[in-house]
């Protein structure tokens, strides 16, 4: 996740102005859909005095404009974007999501298929000999499959002859301008299949790349919904409802059982144990008290908390990985990047290729005008680089969706070309390598107490219980066919950060870590064989005397050692596994699997360094 998002900086222009006094504008470009989309936005805005740097990703829709406000105005950029034909809106304070786009992904696909149908109907016509002539033109004459072949034209087209047009206007060439005048030209000489067959490749070509930059886009919106629309915010004495974006660095947030956190900041009061996979990836929750730091997105499972925010939800730890995404996403390989070079010198040439072969002849040695016209337009449609265009996202989609169908995702053309090179991979632990699901492991009774009622009784006491550990007992005990008890359970009460403990029968029983059930001397301890290997342990205690201690993790895949060796195989000379859990839990799965390098205690952006 290194790649970068595409940007322009015009060092002339930072020496005409004070780079204290630049400005940043942001904004949501709402039909942005694909990189040659931003970089003619780029370039036209890097034309403007004042305009320092230009910077996008057509994944979020976002555009990040830095000016200097004594030459350019928020309104003066969003005009010069409008007349390329785009809609600008201003972002004002925390990120703002791309809206779905899956209606206009379901328009785009009508109208491709369409034009496949059509175009299909009129080659159909034409193989069965059905083609009575519709029409005499000048220069040619329309049959019946010319028909057929003429209306997939204009429906494959319809997609990408508005942009045609703008780029005309604006003297921008560009592809779709080449493939507008293309289809044009087909037409006119009568050549419809060839138009048809132009229009809906091309079409079918932009809906691929755009069905991959829009899975890419719900990944991230998906990502952002982790963090809560709203928070109850301590003010004046009283808890109050505000907007999660609204929160200021220092405002007090209460933040209950069950409850997401919907900002980064410290425990000032309160204990709770915290589920912090969705950002660092840690298997079990982590155990917060005063002091502690706590991110936004992740989860208060048995506690009351109150924090102070310590960042806005501009700066979160949520938002900066949206952000390394983003810059993820808008990398490009450097095929695509050849290519959009190429097309940039490419698609003018052709174009004024087309006109001198028309005027030369005609103006200079007086040849009919009406033979070179037709040898002009036929340059551009076989000048039109139909399969160019169509295999950078083609080959890139099939990559990344063959990778896909495997369990692999890839983000984006960048990346999946570098993979050639690869000497060193860098894997997560949970839910990659692991299962990323705790389970028993095994259980140790120290009073003569058979396991199975040890797990029994531990399962009764865990069964009213969210915590993940609390579930992994219960989901033990079922495994071995263990029926409740039997025994009455009364007075359940959780144990914020340490367990859970009720009545059996009336007898008192608790289960949970060794500081809260542990009682006598070392005798008592959890097993060294145990702790050693990062597992997490549990005691349960019946009436004060300790009954067992139940062991927990979360188990290696089976196929992840030989994934390990079958890349050591195939050249990749080091697999690091990096991880959010605690070095002994690391350790003890690395060695399992086999892995290289350990590096554990990372949070996000940690493992991306």
């Amino acid at each position: 996740m290194m790649g970068r998002r595409q940007n322009i900086e015009k060092p002339g222009d930072q020496k005409m102005s004070d780079p204290a006094l630049h400005q940043e504008l942001r904004f949501h470009i709402s039909d942005m859909d694909c990189p040659s989309c931003l970089s003619k936005i780029q370039g036209d805005l890097g034309k403007l005095d004042g305009v320092v740097r230009v910077e996008g990703s057509p994944v979020a829709r976002t555009l990040t404009v830095q000016v200097d406000p004594n030459l350019v105005s928020r309104e003066g950029v969003q005009e010069r974007v409008k007349r390329l034909g785009y809609v600008a809106e201003p972002i004002d304070g925390g990120h703002r999501p791309a809206p779905a786009t899956s209606t206009w992904m379901n328009i785009q696909a009508q109208i491709a298929y369409a034009s496949v149908g059509f175009f299909s109907l009129g080659l159909l016509l034409q193989f069965a000999g059905m083609a009575p002539q519709l029409l005499s033109l000048p220069l040619h004459d329309l049959h019946l499959p010319d028909l057929f072949f003429l209306i997939s034209a204009i429906v494959g087209g319809w997609n990408f002859f508005p942009k045609g047009i703008r780029a005309a206007r604006a003297l921008a060439l560009d592809m779709n301008f080449l493939m507008t005048i293309a289809i044009l030209g087909a037409v006119g000489i009568g050549e419809y299949m060839e138009a048809a067959a132009i229009a809906f490749l091309f079409a079918l070509a932009e809906l691929l790349e755009n069905y991959s930059v829009d899975r890419a886009r719900r990944s991230v919106e998906a990502l952002l919904e982790l963090a809560p629309d709203t928070a109850q915010v301590i003010r004046d004495g009283h808890e109050v409802t505000v907007q999660s974006d609204d929160l200021l660095v220092g405002d007090e947030v209460v933040v209950r059982p069950g409850e997401r956190i919907a900002a980064d900041g410290i425990v000032e009061d309160g204990l709770s144990a915290v589920d912090q996979s969705p950002i660092t990836g840690e298997s079990l929750p982590v155990e917060k008290a005063p002091g502690d730091d706590v991110f936004s997105g992740t989860i208060n499972r048995d506690g009351f908390l109150r924090l102070r925010v310590t960042r806005l939800a501009s700066e979160s730890a949520l938002a900066r990985i949206v952000r390394l995404i983003e810059e993820a996403e808008a990398g490009k390989s450097r095929t695509e990047r050849f290519v959009e070079r190429f097309a940039a010198y490419y698609t003018p040439a052709v174009t004024v290729g087309a006109i001198l072969v028309v005027a030369v002849p005609t103006l200079l040695f007086g040849g009919p005008f009406v033979l070179w016209f037709v040898r002009g337009l036929t340059l551009l449609v076989i000048a039109c680089p139909c399969a160019l265009v169509i295999s950078t996202p083609v080959t890139v989609v099939s990559g990344v969706t063959a990778a896909a169908k495997n369990g692999v995702l890839i983000k984006g053309g960048l990346h999946l070309e570098a993979m050639g090179g690869v000497k060193a991979i860098a894997f997560d632990k949970t839910g990659t390598l692991t299962h990323g699901h705790l389970k028993v492991v095994s259980i140790q009774v120290l009073d003569g107490t058979g396991e199975n009622d040890a797990l029994a009784r531990a399962a009764a006491v865990e069964s009213r219980s969210e915590h993940p550990i609390g579930r992994a007992i219960v989901e033990a005990a079922e495994e071995r066919g263990l029926p409740p008890s039997g025994l009455t359970l009364t007075d359940f009460r959780s144990i914020p950060g340490r367990g859970a403990g009720a009545k059996l029968d009336g007898e008192e029983h608790i289960v949970g870590n060794p500081g809260l059930v542990q009682v006598g001397d070392d005798e008592n301890s959890p097993p060294v064989e145990v702790t050693q290997k990062g597992r997490t342990v549990v005691g349960l205690s019946r009436a004060g005397d300790l009954v067992a201690w139940i062991a927990l993790a979360d188990r290696p895949r089976d196929s992840a050692g030989e994934a390990v060796n079958r890349l050591r195989k195939a050249g990749v000379q080091q697999v690091v596994m990096v991880t959010g859990d605690n070095q002994l839990t690391a350790e003890a799965v690395g060695l399992q699997v086999g892995v290289s390098a350990i590096r554990a205690g990372l949070l996000p952006e940690d493992k991306v360094r």
